[in-house]
Parts: structure tokens; C-alpha cells; sequence
């Protein structure tokens, strides 16, 4: 599904303003772009429908007294697809990845309080093949979850940034029956109309428009794009697990989040106490940067390097 080079400069741009402001309305893209309505609309239904290009509503977990995990899964080699694959089936994770040979799974977990790993392991399917788990808590994030795509101006980006209304009121740290319907949705379908959304929230149209303004206001809910790296011409994933001297690693995952390989880098609990994502050209591109960008780093004093083979799940989680 995932295809190589198949963005021209139209779609880079809408990619880009989506970025910005998730639930743009086309018109207003295609005012910015200077290209019809109608142009910005069905370059986007094409992409979303190559699967190309989805727009997800992600909560951040940690204003709800939530934690955030990876977790890491070792499998028999017939066993990693299947579980990765009903791992993803969960309203709790948040992004699933098959690394390795095939026999490791990581996977992103929202859960309440300090219990990723044991909601993991009640809720994973009893059975012999998943042979080991581990579970990091995130303490610190330095770099998170960012697009390569930048391709507007200025100007352009100021024109789209979204900007919740004047009136919107933060929204209360809580979340009810009614949010949760309508974010089930969004985790699924970031631009799913109002309709949609209040009949999956029965409420109002009016209601539900208040409430994402509420959200979003807050800071609690953010619209993020989802495009597979090989669209961009990026063929090598792979996620880093650094034992870094603690007198060193705030400096080191500074030094990481300044990286434009690095998608994501955090502090974390175990064994590792530094995670990163990163995504490379192809794998010599991935050695140079091991061995130019990382190796210098004063103070990392072991690295293990797990490529990504497939991405069964990019993002999108409801909270528990």
C-alpha cells in the first residue's frame, strides 16, 4: 500500500498545511496554495485512499493521568505478525512496529498510572510465543513524533497554523462517556465530519464543535499526520535503545532532537534509559548516521540498534 516518490509538490504542500492545522477546511488550503478547492479535496481523498496520508486525533495521556510506554515483545518468529496485528486492534496503543528478524514487536501504550506492562500482559493472548517483555515508562520527551515535510513559507504556515477561536475556554482535565465516543473517531479519522461526530457523541453538531475548541485550547487534544516514510523516499527505520551516563543525558537527547533523522527521543525507565526513532534514506545512510552523528556523543556508552520492518500501526489510540 505504501508507495515511493508518489507526492508531487501539490500534495507536499497539503501534507504540509495539515500539519499545521489537522482540520483545515479546503477552501481555505487551497486559497493558501493557490489551487482550487476541489484540486486540495481529491488529492486528498487519493492519498488517504492509497493509504498515503491519514489525519489522527491524539490526546496527551499525561493531563489525564496517564503514562506512556514502549514496550518490547519477543515472539516466535510464526507468532510476531498475529500479535502484532491484534496489538493493533487496541484502543490502547498507539503506534505498533515489527522490528528486528521478525521475532520482536515494540509498541506505544497508553495506560493509567504505572501499569503498562501488566495491562499488556492481562489483556495479550495466552500463549507460549510470546517468550519476553519488557516495559520502558517515557520520563522526558525531547523530540516527539515529527513530519519531514516542510514545505511552505512563512508566511503560508502563519496563514494555516491552527489557532484555537478567542472564546474557546480551556477545557477540564476530564473526559466522559460523550468525549470518548467522539475521540474513538478521531483516533480513526481526524477530519470526520461534525455529523459524524455528534451522532457517534448523540449530541449536537454545535456541542461536539465547542468541545474539540475546549480541547484543542487546552492543549490536550492535537491532530497529527500519519504518511509512511516511503512516500518521502525515506527506506530505512530503525529504533535506538542507549545506555547514556545520567550526567550526560539531558545533554544527549538534546543533542538527538536536533537531528533531522530523529522522529522521536526520550528518557526512559530499564535497562535503556535513552529511546530514539529515527529514519533514514537507506541503511548506508542509517550507518553514516550511527557512526558520524551518534558515535561522538560523549557520555552514550552502549547502543543497540533494532531496524523497523514493518509498521503494522503508525498512530492513534483512545485512552482507557
Amino acid at each position: 500500500m505504501e508507495k515511493s516518490g508518489s507526492l508531487d509538490a501539490i500534495d507536499l504542500a497539503l501534507v504540509h498545511a495539515l500539519q499545521l492545522d489537522g482540520r483545515a477546511a479546503f477552501n481555505r488550503i487551497g486559497e493558501v496554495l493557490g489551487v482550487s478547492e476541489h484540486t486540495i479535496a481529491r488529492r486528498y481523498r487519493r492519498l488517504r485512499g492509497e493509504g498515503l496520508l491519514r489525519v489522527v486525533g491524539v490526546l496527551d495521556g499525561t493531563l489525564y493521568g496517564h503514562t506512556s510506554w514502549a514496550v518490547r515483545l519477543v515472539c516466535t518468529p510464526d507468532a510476531a505478525g498475529p500479535v502484532a496485528e491484534a496489538l493493533a486492534r487496541r484502543d490502547d496503543t498507539v503506534w505498533v512496529r515489527l522490528m528486528s528478524g521478525g521475532t520482536e514487536i515494540v509498541c506505544g501504550v497508553h495506560a493509567a498510572g504505572e501499569d503498562g506492562g501488566e495491562l499488556l500482559l492481562k489483556k495479550l493472548p495466552r500463549t507460549p510465543r510470546v517468550v519476553a517483555m519488557t516495559a520502558h515508562a517515557f520520563l522526558h520527551m525531547y523530540a516527539g513524533w515529527r513530519s519531514r515535510v516542510a514545505v511552505l513559507s512563512d508566511d503560508q504556515a502563519a496563514r494555516l497554523r491552527h489557532l484555537p477561536p478567542q472564546d474557546a475556554v480551556p477545557a477540564a482535565v476530564s473526559l466522559g462517556e460523550q468525549d470518548r465516543a467522539v475521540l474513538r473517531v478521531l483516533a480513526q479519522d481526524g477530519r470526520a465530519g461534525y455529523g459524524e461526530l455528534a451522532a457517534a457523541g448523540r449530541c449536537s453538531q454545535s456541542t461536539v464543535r465547542r468541545r474539540l475548541d475546549q480541547l484543542r485550547a487546552a492543549g490536550a487534544l492535537r491532530f497529527d499526520v500519519e504518511i509512511p516514510s516511503r512516500a518521502l523516499g525515506h527506506r530505512a527505520e530503525a529504533w535506538l535503545w542507549m545506555k547514556v551516563r545520567p550526567s550526560r543525558l539531558a545533554e544527549v537527547g538534546a543533542a538527538l532532537a536536533a537531528h533531522p533523522e530523529v522522529d522521536v527521543a526520550a528518557a526512559i525507565t530499564g535497562p535503556s534509559n535513552l529511546m530514539a526513532g529515527v529514519t533514514c534514506r537507506d541503511t548506508q545512510d542509517l550507518y553514516r548516521y550511527l557512526t558520524e552523528r551518534v558515535a561522538p556523543l560523549e557520555g552514550v556508552r552502549e547502543l543497540e540498534t533494532s531496524p523497523v520492518i514493518r509498521t503494522v500501526k503508525r498512530m492513534g489510540a483512545v485512552l482507557p
